[in-house]
């Protein structure tokens, strides 16, 4: 399976990174399979899927509405359906949910969530009444929708100003942009920072993770890409390189000119 190319250190129960498995069914439902990456005629639009080991879906609270009652963390668990690592969730009222785990955050830690909580790792509130410079993660976009921004491993975005009806945050890809104040946060990073260090090792590995093998298209044949074709190692024999179906890539700028958030970008990211 997936979780075993993930070593576990034998170290004490609140500084594992990974402390349990999943066991709450009503948490946990079938993920169906997302077919190679093809469509509904089978032909392929999604390249370098396919395989992989079976999933089933943890569902994530990123709403964070269960507002002004306190839960403590029982394990820290592993989620194949994303790299960062999850947390599950008792709230003293009965109920049962997961949600990302935040960097520093440890087994028998209580969290809570509303509008009047300590600036406290793990505890979610408005981005009113959170104090400039704090580190935040599962951002909202829109008021009430649940987290969207901020939700990989190690990401973190930075609070930097207050204007008016809206907050101005620094993302992790460096983007500035404005967020009403009203939309929630949660405090701090989020965990498993030293993912991007880790070594698969084998081949083997990206396979069971569903990710088929990546050829370059200088390598190709003419009719399979633009770049291919030639005697050795010959030159992409264009000024700028392209995609498999010859439009610019490698710096162009893909986003819409007239996209509706462009007025809540202070600065694109690089």
């Amino acid at each position: 399976m997936i979780i075993n190319s993930y070593k576990i250190e034998p170290t004490s129960t609140r500084t594992r990174s990974i402390t349990g498995q999943a066991k709450s069914k009503n948490l946990i439902s079938g993920k169906r399979h997302c077919g190679k990456g093809r469509n509904a005629r089978g032909i392929i639009t999604i390249r370098h899927r396919g395989g992989g080991h079976k999933r089933l879906y943890r569902k994530i609270n990123f709403k964070r509405n269960e507002k002004d009652i306190s839960g403590k963390i029982i394990t820290i668990e592993y989620d194949p359906n994303r790299n960062a690592r999850i947390c599950l969730i008792h709230y003293i009222n009965g109920e049962k949910r997961y949600i990302l785990h935040p960097r520093g955050a440890l087994i028998g830690d209580t969290i809570i969530s509303g509008t009047e909580v300590s600036i406290k790792i793990g505890n979610s509130l408005p981005l009113n009444e959170i104090p400039l410079g704090t580190s935040l993660h599962n951002l909202e976009i829109t008021r009430g929708k649940g987290g969207q921004l901020a939700r990989a491993a190690g990401a973190a975005a930075k609070l930097i100003a207050k204007e008016g009806k809206s907050a101005a945050l620094k993302l992790p890809s460096g983007e500035l942009r404005f967020l009403s104040k009203k939309c929630s946060a949660t405090i701090g990073q989020v965990g498993n920072i030293e993912v991007n260090q880790k070594s698969l090792g084998r081949a083997g590995v990206k396979r069971w993770l569903g990710k088929r093998p990546i050829v370059r298209g200088l390598v190709m044949n003419p009719i399979d890409h633009p770049h291919g074709g030639g005697e050795g190692r010959a030159p992409i024999g264009r000024k700028q390189p392209r995609t498999p179906w010859g439009y610019p890539t490698l710096g162009k700028k893909t986003r819409r000119k007239n996209k509706y958030s462009n007025k809540f970008i202070l600065r694109p990211h690089k």
